[in-house]
């Protein structure tokens, strides 16, 4: 690809434990982005956890692969990414090498610094790193490394977070001559949900989807997780509600920030050679399958979230609806940007289906994998066992530690209230077996074969 101007500024705003289903709630989000990109319908995690999922985003690595197994040290967290060596190469570094003016504002890993960096360091591949290092899930009141600096911001309205990080990208976004790759993660709707002053009183008579998942009524074929759990009363149903309308205000905030860079862009002439991605690195549970909140779970709502795209060549309002993955973040940015992917990456370009052109062979097989903290002590009910899953087009496949099963016929079950294990054909267990195991054990390139099998 030509140097210079030819190569287009890349943005990529990820929020935090953002569910599907909400995007057209949020006026610049439904106007900039989805009326004017392409939206992914079967976009999808490789971990429903935000330090496995985000290290998967930064690599283009399975879980087993990047083995970032958990949120927290030893086994997790940003403690186990930097003692790893991961930060040698990420999606920063890749940018960065190929001339890009790279920066990351907002959420980088779980428990960074930790205990193994100061609170003044910046990883390897970020020209602009402004990443909170204290409290930043109230989204006041915390600490901000800000390029090696660290500034305390306080209780004003002028300190909530989304509100600086906004004013952050559109800085970069002003400032930057060189074509630059702004990797955006701001932290709502992350418990607590803490809005913006301004949003406070919004959403006042919102409740949780009512979907035929929520509050899951049988539940006597599930795994011995699910079927202790016990149906949600009042006033849990209440608190679920509430705790909706706290993400959607939280969301607001978000909403905002996507306004900002539009705007930033716009303004500096930049929004016509710019892509812009919005997603998420999990989904989250709302009521759904008697889980008053939450994630970590194979079911759809943990493990789908929203990815839109607009930028050039993307026809707007339109939709897509290939398998897709975390995985495929970074290769995508790195083939927008001339930028060499390493021989580790596991994940494929989207360059293709953003340009509305037909895939040739496309994947046919998507591994979830999820990995229990060394310490249960702390689990308030039976808590979810490891497992690895396969999502296909047709069917959600499980097998947990336990030796439990899950099997869920997506066409005729969407919403995953009838697992088929006890009684599926034998053939067809054999056949998501097999894949499953081979998706489990692939690495590098090896991982877009045993994607593509039958």
């Amino acid at each position: 690809m030509a140097e210079g101007k030819s190569r287009p500024n890349i943005v990529y705003i990820v929020a935090d434990d953002l569910e599907t289903g909400t995007l057209g709630l949020f006026p610049n989000i439904a106007e900039e982005l989805v009326r004017q990109g392409v939206s992914f319908e079967r976009f999808f995690v490789t971990n429903s956890w935000c330090c496995p999922s985000r290290a998967s985003i930064l690599r283009s690595q399975y879980v087993h692969s990047h083995n970032v197994r958990t949120n927290t040290a030893p086994e997790g967290g940003f403690d186990r990414f930097h003692s790893l060596g991961l930060e040698r190469s990420t999606i920063g570094t890749w940018m960065q090498e190929a001339g890009y003016r790279t920066g990351l504002m907002g959420k980088y890993l779980n428990h960074y610094p930790g205990g193994t960096a100061e609170e003044t360091y910046v990883p390897p591949g970020w020209n602009e790193w402004d990443v909170p290092v204290r409290h930043l899930y109230e989204e006041y009141g915390y600490r901000l490394n800000e390029n090696g600096r660290v500034y305390d911001y306080g209780w004003s309205e002028e300190d909530y977070l989304s509100d600086v990080l906004a004013g952050k990208a559109a800085d970069f976004i002003t400032a930057s001559q060189d074509p630059f790759f702004l990797f955006l993660a701001p932290i709502g709707p992350h418990n607590p949900a803490n809005p913006a002053v301004r949003h406070a009183g919004a959403f006042s008579l919102a409740t949780a989807p009512r979907t035929p998942s929520f509050n899951q009524e049988d539940v006597s074929r599930e795994p011995l997780w699910l079927r202790q759990r016990p149906r949600i009363q009042e006033p849990a149903l209440d608190e679920v509600d509430e705790r909706y309308r706290t993400r959607l205000r939280s969301m607001l905030g978000v909403d905002d920030l996507v306004g900002s860079v539009v705007d930033a862009l716009r303004e500096s002439g930049k929004l016509n050679d710019t892509y812009i991605f919005f997603s998420s690195d999990n989904g989250f549970h709302l009521g759904t399958h008697r889980l008053k909140q939450g994630k970590t779970t194979p079911f759809e709502e943990a493990i789908r979230i929203p990815l839109v795209v607009r930028g050039p060549g993307i026809s707007p309002g339109t939709t897509n609806d290939q398998l897709a993955a975390t995985v495929d973040l970074a290769p995508t940015f790195a083939a927008l940007g001339g930028a060499r992917v390493p021989a580790f990456a596991e994940g494929r370009s989207l360059v293709p289906l953003l340009r509305g052109q037909p895939p040739g062979e496309w994947r046919k097989n998507l591994l979830i994998e999820f990995y229990r903290p060394i310490d249960r002590s702390s689990a308030a009910q039976t808590p979810v066992p490891a497992y690895q899953a396969l999502r296909t087009r047709d069917h959600t496949y499980v097998r947990y530690e336990t030796g439990e099963l899950q099997l869920y016929d997506l066409a005729a079950d969407p919403y995953q209230l009838h697992n088929l294990a006890q009684d599926a054909d034998p053939g067809l267990l054999v056949g998501l077996e097999r894949r499953l195991q081979a998706m489990m054990a692939c690495s590098g390139a090896g991982c877009r074969e045993a994607d593509t099998r039958h």
